[in-house]
């Protein structure tokens, strides 16, 4: 079965939320993220607000991953994929989708946090697509990484 991309619908994020604890390295559950102030509530208004752009991957019923970023910011937010989709592509469509749509609202500068650790798989994931280190840690201990449109 093929893998279908879509935009993000405030009805996906309660199965965001889920597949977010599923994830292989930085598994997130929905506690963790209550605590974080990311409810279903809060992320589903800020999708129908549009603050909040994403795109779904979908293979036939089943969501394979998304990404999402911050409309105002030029923060890709969020990529998370279910392991059993990995390696595949999916991944890297999910952030150029949303990258072109952040870029298409005028940002040309973007940025996301990533693991400063080499060992965690997003470390080069985002290198090899082109994002670089800028050297800035948050308070998570993630690097501040920043792709500029060429």
């Amino acid at each position: 079965m093929t893998i279908q991309y879509r935009p993000a619908r405030p009805t996906d994020i309660a199965h965001c939320i889920w597949l977010r604890g599923q994830t292989r390295e930085n598994a997130v559950p929905a506690e963790r993220l209550a605590a974080m102030g990311i409810t279903e509530a809060s992320w589903a208004a800020d999708v129908a607000e549009d603050r909040l752009p994403g795109f779904v991957a979908e293979q036939g019923e089943q969501m394979a991953g998304y990404c999402f970023g911050d409309a105002e910011h030029g923060e890709i937010v969020v990529l998370a994929l279910l392991p059993a989709f990995e390696g595949q592509g999916i991944g890297r469509h999910l952030l150029q989708l949303t990258t072109a749509e952040l870029q298409s609202r005028g940002h040309r500068a973007l940025f996301l946090a990533c693991s400063a650790d080499p060992k965690v798989r997003s470390h080069g994931f985002y290198r090899h697509l082109g994002w670089r280190g800028t050297g800035q840690i948050d308070e998570r201990g993630d690097e501040r990484l920043e792709y500029c449109a060429g």
